[in-house]
């Protein structure tokens, strides 16, 4: 099968959305390095995009609305995650007065993760239901992509509901969530960029 430079461009973003998602997950969880939590936040959801498309380029003839939806819904998910970052990163760099008083209300854009774990998940749910309808696609991502998918909006579900970021309510998905992320787009990547037996 021959690579479009759509995919390779795609497939190499990918790889660098799993990557950085390996990154927050490892600066937010192990080092607690905010500064460091912050920049991969707001790097990562912008690198997957270009996967999404590439799943939404296969899955739209199947049913064109359903993929437009689930396109828009991933694209700007991904923008209030990056944007979420942003804030995140501006906050640690030159911390406003009052900046704890600020970190109990949810962030505007996105908040309690109405766009990074909500609408990514329904997103990422939508286009993997499609995906399950085409040879076009391997059939390992639709399996993934609903159980992330599902792990992502009931994160953000439970960051909504309790309040208490370290319950196990809410560590549990998220944690699911942030170990299915990096090895879905990783494994997009190389199966956009033709790395195949």
């Amino acid at each position: 099968m021959r690579v479009s430079s759509f995919d390779r461009y795609a497939g190499w973003l990918s790889i660098l959305a799993g990557v950085t998602g390996i990154g927050y997950a490892v600066a937010f969880v192990v080092l607690n390095d905010a500064r460091l939590s912050a920049v991969f936040l707001t790097l990562a959801p912008l690198l997957a995009v270009a996967g999404l498309v590439a799943i939404f380029e296969r899955v739209r003839e199947i049913d064109s609305g359903y993929a437009t939806l689930a396109l828009a819904l991933g694209a700007f998910g991904s923008l209030a995650a990056a944007t979420h970052g942003a804030y995140d990163l501006a906050n640690v760099l030159n911390p406003p007065a009052g900046l704890d008083a600020v970190k109990e209300l949810p962030f505007a854009t996105d908040p309690r993760g109405f766009g990074t774990f909500g609408l990514t998940g329904i997103a990422l749910a939508l286009l993997s239901t499609l995906a399950r309808r085409t040879p076009k696609i391997p059939g390992w991502v639709g399996p993934l992509g609903l159980v992330l998918g599902l792990f992502l909006v009931i994160t953000w579900l439970a960051r909504l509901i309790v309040l208490d970021a370290t319950s196990l309510l809410v560590l549990g998905p998220a944690l699911v969530s942030g170990l299915l992320s990096p090895v879905f787009f990783l494994l997009l990547g190389v199966w956009l960029l033709g790395w195949r037996r």
